[in-house]
């Protein structure tokens, strides 16, 4: 799984980084960005992640195409 952090659409409310403090890096505003910048999930985390893409009030977290 790879996901992506749109930062136009994020607007800091910090969820994601609740559920997966270790892939999400919150900055002091509570804007976030992947502390994996190539958005590799490991498979024992992504339902961490599928609990922050889901909720994300904004939905700025997105799911790309794995190339495997």
């Amino acid at each position: 799984m790879r996901i992506k952090v749109d930062r136009t659409v994020c607007d800091g409310f910090g969820v994601c980084g609740l559920h997966a403090p270790d892939l999400f890096s919150l900055d002091e505003w509570g804007y976030a960005t992947l502390v994996d910048r190539s958005g590799a999930v490991p498979v024992r985390r992504e339902a961490q992640v599928r609990k922050a893409l889901a909720s994300c009030p904004v939905h700025a977290i997105t799911t790309l195409d794995d190339p495997r």
